[in-house]
């Protein structure tokens, strides 16, 4: 799929303002941008977008790596893992048609879990649930971040951005393999994401300033809930009644 230069210049902004916030706040890539990207072109959701925050979360992982909390990585991956073979399974018997009805159930689904406000402390259960739930929503919809941001919502910002950075590089590979494993990435897919990576460098040398008025306040993070919610909802109301 090629796309127009009307749906390259969307998608670019889209991606910058998604790489944006997740520079600044640890998550908001696959948040914001699995719904608004699957308006544009469904085709750019997974795996173009995964391609994407890898790139990303690399990135950030480098500029943020010594508050990274490698502790409970493991515990985190080892979930993710059971999350992404279980997503796997999914996506071999879900037809391509209902993908979007299924991402927006997922933004709407993290959304919901994050908006609860419930404080839940790093362990290795917390650890393991949340990654496996990352793992699931994360290889089906881009949308991983959520679930483990949940777990460090009252770290530090440069931990908090560190530590869901190094645990998306991990993730992220994984959730890319369980994909091609099922046919659903390959060449045109890696294509496609690499012509959105402008968008994702852009937005993460503008969080190089944003972070730090981020780190002030939880405003931006309740910003991007709001709008990923509004999106989600969006894309679940089109699936169902002109889908």
């Amino acid at each position: 799929m090629t796309l127009t230069a009307i749906q390259l210049l969307l998608a670019w902004a889209v991606v910058c303002v998604g790489a944006t916030l997740q520079g600044s706040i640890g998550f908001g890539l696959g948040v914001v941008g699995a719904p608004l990207l699957v308006l544009i072109a469904p085709a750019l959701v997974p795996g173009p977008l995964l391609v994407n925050a890898l790139v990303l979360t690399v990135l950030i992982s480098h500029r943020e790596r010594r508050s990274m909390d490698l502790s409970g990585l493991g515990w985190a991956i080892g979930g993710r893992l059971f999350g992404v073979l279980v997503a796997a399974g999914t996506l071999a018997v879900l037809p391509r048609d209902r993908m979007s009805l299924a991402i927006g159930a997922a933004v709407l689904l993290v959304v919901g879990i994050n908006a609860t406000g419930v404080r839940v402390r790093p362990g290795p259960r917390s650890l393991m649930a949340a990654g496996a739930l990352s793992g699931l929503t994360g290889t089906i919809s881009s949308i991983g971040g959520p679930p483990m941001a949940l777990l460090y919502q009252d770290a530090a910002g440069s931990r908090l951005r560190g530590t869901l950075s190094g645990y998306f590089v991990v993730g992220v590979v994984m959730s890319i393999m369980a994909l091609a494993s099922v046919g659903r990435f390959g060449w045109e897919e890696f294509r496609m994401g690499a012509t959105l990576v402008p968008g994702v460098l852009v937005g993460f040398v503008i969080s190089g300033s944003t972070a730090a008025i981020a780190d002030r306040g939880s405003s931006i993070r309740k910003t991007v809930l709001i709008v990923s919610a509004a999106s989600g909802a969006v894309v679940v109301v089109e699936q169902i009644f002109w889908g």
